[in-house]
Parts: structure tokens; C-alpha cells; sequence
């Protein structure tokens, strides 16, 4: 009797239709400007409300084809550029954040509390982050390296956070113990034992850390000086020059380079759980 009360209550009947509704309308509105770039990146024109003269590659071919876009630098180049600031900052992540997570998780000794705090304490904004950077290292700030380092710092919280909740989601003693009882040094119980145990953390955090590097540009306009621009500086500086549909070639071809990235990343990680199963 209960039961039937509760499928007849307002709440049963229009609680979840409402939640769907909710949630569709949300991810229609969030999707729609990347869809409406992307879309337009294959029109001609763009005048009224809508972009028109579909269908044609001229834009794209101005992006892939390396043709300049009312700038000294190509946007092929420029994104290139940024793809490959940001694949260092993932690899530095990789390489602090991973052994930072796995220490917070695993040992609880004096001062880890400031640790995970200091490991998170980079989500200032970029422009702070920026300014303190360029007044403390002036010199490293006319080159690339600069960048990489910044956007290492920007975004190594999310990398610690990802891989920190893989670990603590793990028995991290009884794995260590049982492969230490085999035979394996620390080292190689680390690297062939807990890092592999960790790769879905791993794998997120390197998504996240990478996309959103990839497209940093508060940071990026404080440091950035001079040579090839990321892409972000390059459309803030030259959307004015160029035409809106080149841009919105320029933009829908890192969308797509994030999109493969972060396919590639997945079927890494699901192909290597099969085999584990």
C-alpha cells in the first residue's frame, strides 16, 4: 500500500521527468556554442543570426594549410605550439604529482597535511600565478620553458587530486608487502606494481591537466613575450584581424585534437584493464 502511495505522490510521478529535462536542457546549452564553432567553421559567411553558404573547406584549408591568419604565425603552428607547452607541463605532473599523491596517501607522517595543501595551492588564478613568475624568474620568462613550467604548477592540483583518489581507493601496504615477499625492490613495486593500480587517476588527471593547459591564457598572456604565441594569445590577438570563420576552423581543430587525445588516453587504459582481467 505504501508502495503504490509512493508512485502516486507528485513526487514519484514528476521528479525524475523534471531532473531529465533539467539535465538535457543543461548539456544543450553548454554544448551549443562548441557545436555552433564547429558547424560554422564550414560555412562561407556569417552575417545575420546564423552562419550560411555551407558547405565548404576553405577555412580549414587555411588552418591545416598553414596559411596565415592576419598574423606572422600560422595557426597550425600556433597550435602545435600549445599542444606541445602543455604535453610537457602533463609529463613534469607526471613526474612530481604522481610520487606527491602517492606519499600524501600512503604515509601518514608530520607536515602531510601542509603537503596536500602546498600540492593544491597552484588554483590561484593564472594571472597571480603569472605575475609572481615573471617577477621572481625574468630571465626564464622570455622562453618557452617558462610556459611549460607555468601550466605544470596551474594545473598539477588536478593531477594530485586524480591520482591521490586512486590511491586512497587501494590497500597500498598489502600491495606493497606482497610484491616486496616476491622479490621486488622498491623501485620496480612502485613503477610495475602501484603506478599501474593507479592508471585510471593517472589517466584522468592527464586529460584534465592537458586540455586545460592547452588552452591557458591568463597565464600565458602575462609570460608570453615573444616567438611563436599559443594559441589562445594568437586568437585573442588576431580574432579582430581575421575573419570569424578562420578562427572558428582554428578552434574546431583543437577540439578535435583534444577529442583524440582524450579517446586515445581512454582506449590506453580500458585495453590495459582487459588484459589485467
Amino acid at each position: 500500500m505504501a508502495g503504490r502511495l509512493d508512485q502516486a505522490s507528485p513526487s514519484a510521478r514528476f521528479g525524475r521527468p523534471f531532473v531529465t529535462v533539467v539535465l538535457a536542457a543543461t548539456v544543450v546549452f553548454l554544448s551549443l556554442p562548441v557545436v555552433l564553432t564547429f558547424v560554422s567553421s564550414f560555412a562561407a559567411d556569417w552575417v545575420g543570426p546564423l552562419p550560411s553558404g555551407f558547405l565548404t573547406i576553405e577555412n580549414w584549408s587555411d588552418v591545416l594549410g598553414g596559411t596565415d591568419v592576419g598574423a606572422d604565425v600560422s595557426v597550425g603552428s600556433s597550435l602545435l605550439y600549445s599542444a606541445g607547452l602543455a604535453l610537457g607541463g602533463v609529463l613534469i605532473n607526471l613526474v612530481v604529482g604522481v610520487p606527491i599523491a602517492y606519499a600524501v596517501a600512503r604515509y601518514d607522517f608530520r607536515g602531510s597535511d601542509w603537503v596536500n595543501v602546498f600540492a593544491i595551492l597552484p588554483l590561484a588564478p593564472g594571472i597571480i600565478l603569472g605575475i609572481a613568475f615573471l617577477r621572481t624568474y625574468p630571465d626564464l620568462s622570455t622562453s618557452g620553458i617558462a610556459l611549460m613550467i607555468g601550466y605544470s604548477l596551474l594545473k598539477a592540483p588536478y593531477m594530485v587530486m586524480a591520482v591521490q583518489s586512486s590511491f586512497q581507493s587501494m590497500d597500498l601496504q598489502r600491495l606493497e608487502e606482497s610484491s616486496r615477499s616476491l622479490g621486488a625492490s622498491w623501485p620496480r613495486t612502485f613503477l610495475t606494481v602501484i603506478v599501474p593500480n593507479a592508471k585510471a587517476g593517472i589517466i584522468a588527471g592527464s586529460i584534465i591537466s592537458w586540455t586545460l593547459a592547452a588552452a591557458e591564457f591568463n597565464f600565458s598572456y602575462i609570460v608570453y613575450s615573444r616567438g611563436t604565441p599559443p594559441l589562445s594569445i594568437f586568437l585573442f590577438n588576431n580574432i579582430t584581424n581575421a575573419s570569424f570563420l578562420n578562427a572558428a576552423a582554428a578552434v574546431s581543430v583543437f577540439f578535435l585534437l583534444i577529442a583524440l587525445v582524450t579517446i586515445a588516453l581512454q582506449l590506453v587504459g580500458n585495453r590495459d584493464t582487459v588484459r589485467r582481467l
